[in-house]
């Protein structure tokens, strides 16, 4: 007589990936239920474990989520340190049981006996990943110990440099000095770049629209997929090495080492991102900071939306490498004939390149070219 085997065939990301995407709204509904019958989280615990756990089915229902199996557990820290300004030990220990509770829920449900344990060990483990990675980023944290004059002084410190970027965006209005705010905010948040994405919801693309050495800034534009799906969150992410996140183009052109991204909303609506880095130096990023960040970010977000038709009007304004030449050639004094010689082009195709200009910024000569491209941030 042959012994019982408990033997049983482990599954990988991807399947279990399926498994989620197919059960997502009764999940949903699961964690809904357990959300609103426990007695010991309080209204407050409610919201942010609602979100946190909104987010994570988010993030695992993206269309394109399989095909990141290869290096799943990275995506799954990129996630965890997007919702790390909401989490603490109780906000983490309740998004662990009404997500489990749920999935348990939902199995005694489908009665598929033979697939619960592998489905159930494959969630132990992304758990115990997301634990191991939670407690490591506490811990650095808290590596030293912070005195209470330490920890307000730290309070102290982030509302200074809110009050300065108020007084910026007080004393600042329309979109023409957007530029001249992300360069205050280099300053003040001691980051050497800083450049504002825009986003288009109905083509789900991004593209460049402010930001230093602007040719390239412009160039970039793009589809969110499945490298960048955490984009998806609403709080700021801090990527150590952007590799597997953001495009080797992007990385090459911009000599990307440590960026932090951070939405920029308003109310509901996302607008884009700004972008942070030491132009090419690995950083950490301390859980305050990215607190700090998440606040700068909303203070523009609501900057925007009082110059919404403005923000449309810069979005909308598309340079050419040609004619950024020209604007830069413009900026110095040269007239047509000398920018001819030194871009090999006719004195007629110069004509043409200042009329486009004209056109695009609303400039009745090449005076006023100059001059709104200066207000638009499109040059220095």
């Amino acid at each position: 007589m042959k012994p019982q085997s408990n033997a049983y065939e482990e599954i990988d990301f991807e399947q279990f990936i399926i498994f989620i995407k197919s059960h997502s709204k009764q999940i949903r509904e699961n964690i809904t239920i357990y959300i609103n019958l426990d007695p010991a989280i309080t209204e407050e615990e409610r919201i942010k474990v609602g979100t946190l756990l909104d987010s994570f089915i988010h993030f695992l229902s993206h269309p394109d989520i399989e095909e990141i199996s290869n290096h799943y557990k990275e995506h799954l820290d990129t996630w965890l340190q997007s919702q790390i300004t909401i989490l603490d030990t109780r906000i983490f220990h309740f998004f662990h049981l009404f997500f489990e509770k749920s999935i348990l829920t939902l199995m005694a449900n489908l009665k598929q006996h033979s697939r619960n344990i592998p489905i159930l060990l494959f969630l132990l483990s992304i758990f115990s990943h997301l634990l191991y990675s939670y407690n490591k980023w506490m811990d650095s944290e808290t590596e030293s110990p912070v005195s209470r004059n330490a920890e307000e002084n730290e309070e102290l410190r982030r509302l200074y440099l809110l009050d300065q970027l108020n007084q910026i965006l007080i004393s600042t209005s329309g979109v023409n000095n957007l530029a001249h705010i992300l360069k205050k905010c280099e300053d003040i948040l001691h980051y050497r770049r800083c450049v504002f994405y825009a986003y288009i919801p109905w083509s789900n693309q991004f593209y460049g629209v402010i930001g230093s050495e602007l040719t390239k800034v412009q160039s970039m534009r793009g589809q969110l997929n499945k490298q960048n799906t955490f984009f998806n969150t609403r709080g700021p992410i801090f990527l150590k090495n952007p590799h597997n996140f953001v495009s080797e183009e992007h990385i090459k052109l911009f000599n990307l080492s440590s960026v932090i991204f951070v939405p920029v909303f308003n109310q509901q609506q996302l607008l884009g991102w700004l972008t942070f880095d030491q132009l090419g130096e690995e950083f950490d990023c301390s859980k305050e900071e990215l607190v700090l960040l998440e606040q700068a970010g909303k203070r523009i977000g609501l900057y925007l939306a009082r110059n919404n038709d403005e923000v449309s009007r810069v979005a909308e304004i598309r340079l050419t490498e040609r004619e950024t030449m020209i604007l830069d050639l413009l900026t110095e004094g040269y007239d047509n004939k000398k920018m001819g010689e030194l871009l090999h082009l006719s004195e007629h195709t110069v004509r043409d390149y200042i009329s486009s200009l004209m056109t695009k910024l609303n400039a009745k000569n090449r005076t006023q070219v100059v001059a709104s491209a200066f207000r638009l941030g499109l040059i220095e």
